[in-house]
């Protein structure tokens, strides 16, 4: 039961429906496509388009349909050309001729819209949980190691000492933004093109807002014509994945690193480790190598559809038909991607004594041009003599500590007896304890903060 042709002498050719027909992935918002019918047919009714008894055994005839998907026991024919044509083609097989009266005013074009728009909220709540529990997972992890000391890397090079609960929690925030990112999607998602018609409107007397809030929408579109081929949302969807893809390449990047045996921080779970089919003493970390690489397809799926987006005049065009394939993917890539990581992360090992060996007396150059600070010293002037230190440690093949006071104070006579507290890797991470820095108390109050802002977060509507 084509939902168009009458106006064409013969069926379209065989290459073509392969090209055009869209069954094969939409058929994945076959419950959205209901849902919306459902509540088109009571909109009609309530419009006086189709009697109260039409709109009846339409909103029965669906029921109907829906228990079948439910039940994995729908099942499609041939000539169903899209879910749309499958569905309203099972409600005529129900309910006779009268499923024929559901389509009054509506088009695929706001129907499609609708559905997509459904579907992409029903995904992002439900990758926000699983990004909330990745979440809950690096708070936990990163509470145990508080005051864990570990080497703090800019530019891949030891910079300064740092601890391993603060390097875990800067992956909580970025996450946190990814959650913002999705909520707020969701908002601009969270609007009805049904009612929309194919692109001037409906000319019968349907309430949209009222439609609109049935099926859980905030609003309804302004603009016919626009709203029928809005894929903003989509485009902002497959953006807030691949961001969120790149922060879970970057943890992945940390973790490959970490867990080479040249650094030893990290050991993986042998779950969550794979070998090699040649050299017996391999563990690789796969997962998270996977994790990096899928960041690329996330990329991709983003680059491709808004190069699809940039070429289309006014109004609905089949061009769109290419929205669903790219954000379907990305989902189900973080779908698949995000439960692993979530237990690579509960069951990480970390190796203290290996990040503790790893701490380099130069690490604590910053600290030494800090004591001169206090001694009142520009911070410039400061830097350049610590600098004059490294370089005179360095040709003597000794680290910062080893050089005498008289070395020092040969540099600056602001160098006094007590500058060797400043070697201590535990006291200049104590002494960052300012909001969102390292120091062990800081990170606590980081968790507790985090803690609190997960629990009242709003997922997305």
């Amino acid at each position: 039961m084509a939902l168009w042709g009458g106006r064409f002498s013969g069926s379209a050719d065989e290459a073509l429906r392969q090209l055009n027909d869209s069954l094969p992935f939409d058929r994945r918002m076959a419950l959205q496509d209901v849902a919306g019918s459902i509540a088109y047919a009571r909109a009609v009714g309530r419009a006086g388009v189709i009697t109260e008894s039409e709109a009846g055994q339409i909103v029965a005839g669906l029921e109907q349909v829906r228990e079948e998907f439910l039940a994995g026991a729908f099942v499609f024919a041939a000539g169903d050309e899209d879910i749309h044509t499958a569905v309203e083609r099972r409600l005529t097989e129900f309910i006779g001729p009268v499923g024929g009266k559901l389509h009054t005013g509506r088009s695929r074009n706001d129907q499609v819209a609708t559905d997509f728009r459904l579907w992409t909220l029903d995904a992002l709540a439900g990758l926000d949980e699983r990004l909330a529990d990745l979440q809950g997972a690096l708070a936990g992890t990163a509470e145990t190691h508080a005051a864990t000391l570990m080497p703090g890397y800019t530019h891949m090079q030891p910079a300064q000492p740092i601890t391993a609960g603060h390097w875990l929690m800067s992956y909580f925030w970025m996450l946190a933004r990814d959650r913002d990112r999705l909520r707020d999607c969701a908002r601009r998602t969270a609007v009805s093109p049904l009612g929309s018609g194919a692109l001037a409107g409906t000319p019968f007397a349907v309430d949209r807002a009222t439609l609109a809030a049935e099926l859980g929408f905030a609003s309804a579109s302004p603009n016919s014509l626009d709203a029928v081929a809005d894929r903003d949302f989509a485009a902002e969807a497959l953006f807030a994945l691949a961001l969120a893809g790149v922060h879970l390449s970057r943890f992945g990047e940390d973790v490959v690193l970490f867990s080479n045996p040249s650094f030893g921080f990290i050991t993986l779970d042998d779950r969550f480790s794979t070998g090699s089919s040649l050299m017996p003493q391999k563990r690789n970390p796969d997962p998270l190598e996977l994790a990096r690489g899928k960041a690329g397809r996330l990329i991709g799926n983003l680059t491709g559809f808004l190069t699809v987006l940039k070429g289309m005049p006014a109004g609905y065009n089949k061009d769109l038909q290419e929205d669903k394939e790219a954000l379907f993917d990305s989902v189900d890539t973080l779908s698949l991607i995000l439960p692993v990581l979530i237990a690579v992360v509960r069951s990480l090992r970390l190796n203290p004594d290996n990040m503790r060996a790893a701490l380099s007396d130069d690490m604590l150059a910053t600290d030494l041009a800090d004591y001169l600070v206090r001694k009142g010293a520009p911070f410039r002037e400061a830097h350049h003599i610590v600098g004059r230190a490294v370089a005179q440690a360095s040709q003597r093949g000794i680290g910062l500590p080893a050089l005498s006071l008289s070395d020092l104070q040969e540099l600056s006579p602001a160098f006094d007896p007590d500058v060797t507290a400043v070697f201590d890797f535990e006291q200049s991470v104590a002494r960052r304890a300012a909001q969102g820095g390292t120091a062990p108390e800081a990170v606590r109050a980081q968790i507790a903060a985090a803690r609190a802002w997960l629990n009242g977060f709003a997922a997305p509507a």
